[in-house]
């Protein structure tokens, strides 16, 4: 009977177009979209031309500062502040008057660089025009020096060294921070229609009463419910993991170079899906207690869209935490576990302990929330609409 239930909701969720649309097709349009958002992120800037503000007077020896800067054009005007105002250039430079004479006679000189910070195009232009004349300024107090007859180490006593922990690429974090949250919207967004449908929608429809009038067991009739939401999410989750592995394996060139598993690929691969269907489990909890309580489709939809919104908390916590920095806590708080296991996984690093943590974090959670869900589901008060 269980079985025939769990089967015969399972048809229901994947007959209905729109709830398919909304089930598998919508979660890999969003994580195609933001695989691709992500890779253009981190490529680089090769071939860019930036186009930076200077004064009418700006010379062949002030262009000449900025030699080893091929992607950089210059648009000279009378007003390069004004020049910018106007989006003729991402920067200006303003620079004294005689600056290259005054430089080589020793006298003062002042340079001024004007920007938008919260541009990123504008802050790559700034960052390139500081390099360049950082450099230039290095080059100028070594010659004083040398002509002094004093050595450099004067004014830089000691050289600072600064050494990587990890040797993978820095690209990885990225997809440590993008697998967890493609996978984690994706499960929430699959399993979100079938659960409002399964319980919400049934109360709705007035068609509950007449499914409890039958003589299956409402224990049963629940769990096979929720093993349906369960299936439906899991089953989103690890299309979409597929879909944007496959994209990051084909389509992409920086996102794949970061991504090095080794001889672990099986293994991490096998983890992650299992830890996306222990999740699905959870998840699905959640959504049933959310969608019995709710009185229509739209009720429930409105206690279920905060739960999904949670998935984004951890984004910004984990992302900021290095993997020797990751504790008990990170592993035993649900949902935050997901991303922590995962990022551990993305780098190649399967710990037994970790993993035996989330798993059991995640299933004392999600059984806890199905004894709640059972005790709402055994009262007429939250089935009866």
């Amino acid at each position: 009977m269980l079985r025939k239930i769990y089967f015969k909701e399972l048809k229901d969720c994947f007959r209905d177009s729109r709830t398919l649309l909304l089930t598998v097709l919508l979660p890999i349009i969003m994580m195609t979209g933001m695989t691709f958002f992500y890779e253009k992120l981190i490529s680089s800037d090769e071939g860019k031309t930036y186009m930076l503000a200077v004064d009418q007077s700006f010379g062949t020896e002030e262009e000449s500062l900025f030699s080893g800067f091929e992607n950089i054009e210059f648009v000279k005007s009378a007003n390069p502040e004004e020049a910018l105002n106007e989006g003729e250039a991402l920067a200006a430079l303003e620079l004294s008057s005689n600056f290259i004479e005054s430089i080589n006679k020793g006298e003062e000189a002042s340079v001024t660089i004007i920007g938008n910070s919260f541009s990123q195009n504008s802050s790559n232009l700034m960052n390139l025009v500081n390099t360049a004349l950082t450099a230039y300024e290095k080059s100028v107090t070594s010659e004083r020096l040398e002509k002094l007859g004093t050595e450099t180490s004067v004014i830089q006593p000691f050289a600072i060294n600064q050494k990587e922990m990890s040797a993978e690429d820095p690209n990885i974090n990225l997809i440590a921070m993008l697998i967890p949250l493609i996978l984690s919207i994706a499960i929430g967004v699959g399993a979100g229609p079938a659960a409002s449908d399964l319980f919400a929608g049934e109360k709705e429809r007035k068609t509950m009463e007449a499914l409890l009038m039958t003589p299956v067991n409402r224990a049963k009739l629940l769990f096979a419910k929720w093993l349906t939401i369960a299936t439906v999410g899991a089953i989103t989750g690890i299309i979409t993991l597929i879909v944007v592995a496959l994209e990051i394996g084909l389509l992409t060139e920086n996102l794949k170079k970061a991504v090095t598993f080794g001889d672990n690929a099986g293994i991490i691969i096998g983890l992650a899906i299992f830890i996306s269907i222990i999740y699905a489990m959870f998840n699905a909890s959640i959504l049933m207690i959310t969608s019995i309580i709710g009185k229509t489709v739209k009720e429930s939809q409105s206690y279920s869209t905060p739960v999904m919104m949670l998935a984004i908390i951890p984004t910004m916590v984990i992302s900021g935490i290095g993997i020797n920095e990751l504790g008990f806590e990170h592993f035993a708080i649900p949902i935050m576990n997901l991303f922590s296991i995962l990022k551990e996984l993305v780098f190649g690093i399967v710990n037994i302990e970790h993993i035996l943590i989330t798993i059991a974090s995640n299933v004392i959670c999600m059984i806890v929330l199905f004894i709640i869900g059972r005790i709402l589901f055994m009262k007429d008060k939250w089935v009866m609409n």
